[in-house]
């Protein structure tokens, strides 16, 4: 069952300006805000036939450090694998790319006052709680990670689980039988502080 939470209000319009490549929407967004659109994700699932891995460095991802809100977003057909044919299985059979070309998390920062407060001193512990939306299929997730501020840029590890079928993900059951039931998601991020600058481009 799909399971839904509200929507995140401004940070979704930034998701959909991050989506279309247009950069900052405007002056509100030039204080405490991070971007990039070269993150990093890896997932690996143990198989007793074959491990599955595969890596992607086109994430593009934004942090309100002012309200703790988040977003990321992923295009399924960067993501790289080691064999050939995994990467065609994976991209025309399992994730249909070319009908769902993203993924996409929308959320927030738990206890994000506390959090940042902190986080221009010391490295954060956080869990952010939101909407993964991938497949067509959206459920509510927690995602674990760290946040650091480092040379003036905002550098984010965050790792967590999904399972497949939580969103409508078909393998075959010959396959099925062989793998875990869980893919693990590792997330590496560094961001930029949006400039003034930036935002104040047409």
């Amino acid at each position: 069952m799909t399971k839904l939470i509200p929507s995140v209000g401004r940070l979704g319009i930034l998701l959909a300006w991050l989506l279309l490549g247009l950069g900052s929407p405007g002056q509100a967004w030039a204080q405490g805000k991070f971007m990039t659109r070269g993150g990093h994700i890896s997932f690996f699932s143990a198989s007793i036939m074959e491990d599955i891995e595969a890596r992607n460095d086109k994430v593009a991802a934004v942090f309100d450090l002012a309200t703790g809100q988040i977003a990321f977003s992923v295009p399924i057909h960067e993501f790289q694998f080691k064999r050939t044919l995994m990467q065609e299985h994976f991209n025309e059979n399992y994730m249909e790319s070319e009908k769902f070309p993203k993924a996409t998390f929308t959320g927030q920062i738990n206890n994000a006052a506390q959090v940042l407060k902190q986080l221009p001193t010391a490295t954060q512990t956080v869990e952010a709680e939101g909407n993964l939306t991938m497949h067509g299929v959206t459920h509510k997730v927690l995602v674990t990670g760290t946040l650091q501020v480092r040379d003036g840029q905002l550098v984010v590890f965050a790792y967590f689980n999904v399972a497949p079928a939580d969103f409508s993900i078909d393998i075959p059951l010959l396959v099925r039988e062989h793998i875990a039931k869980s893919v693990s998601v590792r997330i590496n991020l560094t961001c930029d502080a949006v400039s003034p600058a930036l935002v104040s481009q047409p």
